[in-house]
């Protein structure tokens, strides 16, 4: 894990008040963030052995999302900010496929340039 990635778990991670969902949180992110094409809440590459801890932080751990958007805002804004800066974010980087998993519905995707 980078340096830049431990310095950001170290600021969220004072908005989770036990060191259970802090260790969870910490492993959602580096799951969401590792080489395994599809992803889902279990994380089976975090090595849980049952999805059971991730959906607990998902569902149930008390730790606000708007104080942890908060501070990745900022600390966004400290690594990359600039005062006329600007930053966009596209979520269109693949197209999705099968006909039966959540999302695959008719959609419009930037990168295919029409509705798929």
């Amino acid at each position: 894990m980078g340096r830049e990635l431990t310095e950001l778990f170290l600021r969220i991670g004072a908005r989770f008040t036990r060191v259970e969902p802090r260790r969870r949180m910490r492993d959602y992110v580096c799951g969401l963030l590792g080489p395994v094409g599809r992803k889902n809440s279990w994380q089976q590459f975090a090595g849980h052995p049952a999805p059971h801890r991730l959906q607990h932080l998902l569902a149930r751990a008390y730790w606000s999302a708007d104080e942890v958007r908060d501070d990745l805002q900022a600390y966004i804004g400290e690594q990359l900010g600039t005062p006329d800066g600007v930053l966009i974010l596209d979520d269109t980087s693949f197209v999705k496929k099968g006909t039966v998993s959540a999302g695959v519905q008719r959609q419009y995707s930037g990168t295919a340039g029409a509705c798929i």
